[in-house]
């Protein structure tokens, strides 16, 4: 927060927050909230697009090793990846403690409580065992999913802030808002909004290049560590300006570290060491393609 300016100065200065309803369509006891839809159009869309890359030779540099069937059929396996992994992960990276009191909330999804990182374990899980059995490189899926991928992360960010959830810290900057959730009630960064767009958007545009301008579908494990790696860092960098979660605040007595920077860091080095290994395969044939 500024240290010149007062709170009361900055809660005038703070822009209006929407104030959305979380929930979309409410129809009797079934309601279609904004965060559910962000999870459904980010997995169809990225089907579509997936489709589309894969009958593409030109992205490949000859036939895909990977059929729209698979697709289609790893559509499934995608799904119970991104909600077993991320609720997973949010449990044990974020609120162990609480669901170890009470275990049967980990199945309380509706209640809230996802985590990427949990969900990108989780969906390269179901990848791998998915790519082994129908018998091509799992390397090959990681890029076509990884291209993809930002489409979700973007609007679950942007349902984030719909919710008014997993807001920034307090700023005295000219577009903070208050939050309706926040008890301090005080102007506060936007970063779910920073998130949508540089995981999301930013992201996106950067591996779209990389697919259909570089082509680099033809060289296994670039794309895959274009997106880990650019997640890694955009993460890391958002985290200086989102409240860390309340019930794991700052880590290692700092104000600064935050359980986002430790999960997302390595991700970086990661994607950097993919893209660096990152080599042309060997052009496939129709009688090669499986």
């Amino acid at each position: 927060m500024d240290p010149i300016a007062t709170p009361a100065l900055l809660t005038q200065a703070a822009l209006a927050f929407p104030n959305l309803d979380p929930i979309l369509i409410q129809m009797g006891p079934v309601a279609i909230r904004w965060y559910s839809l962000g999870y459904i159009v980010g997995i169809v869309v990225g089907w579509v697009l997936a489709r589309r890359m894969v009958q593409n030779e030109r992205l490949w540099g000859g036939p895909s090793p990977i059929k729209p069937v698979d697709i289609d059929d790893f559509l499934l396996w995608a799904t119970i990846g991104i909600i077993a992994g991320g609720r997973l992960g949010y449990v044990l990276f974020y609120d162990l403690a609480t669901f170890l009191d009470a275990p049967m909330r980990i199945f309380t999804v509706w209640q809230g409580g996802m985590s990427f990182h949990g969900g990108l374990i989780g969906t390269t899980l179901a990848m791998y065992l998915f790519a082994r059995s129908r018998g091509f490189n799992p390397w090959r899926l990681f890029d076509v999913i990884a291209a993809v991928a930002p489409i979700g992360i973007g609007l679950v960010r942007i349902a984030n802030f719909i919710n008014a959830e997993l807001y920034g810290r307090p700023t005295g900057v000219g577009w903070a808002m208050i939050f309706p959730t926040d008890p301090e009630r005080l102007p506060r960064h936007p970063s779910q909004l920073y998130e949508a767009f540089l995981e999301g958007l930013v992201l996106f545009i950067l591996l779209w290049i990389a697919v259909h301008i570089w082509l680099k579908l033809k060289s296994p494990r670039f794309v895959t560590g274009l997106f880990i790696g650019g997640y890694g860092l955009a993460r890391t960098f958002v985290e200086f300006f989102r409240e860390p979660d309340p019930q794991l605040g700052f880590l290692l007595g700092t104000e600064w570290l935050t359980m986002g920077m430790v999960l997302s860091i390595p991700m970086a080095l990661l994607g950097l060491a993919l893209i660096v290994s990152a080599r042309p395969a060997a052009p496939a044939t129709a009688s090669t393609t499986q």
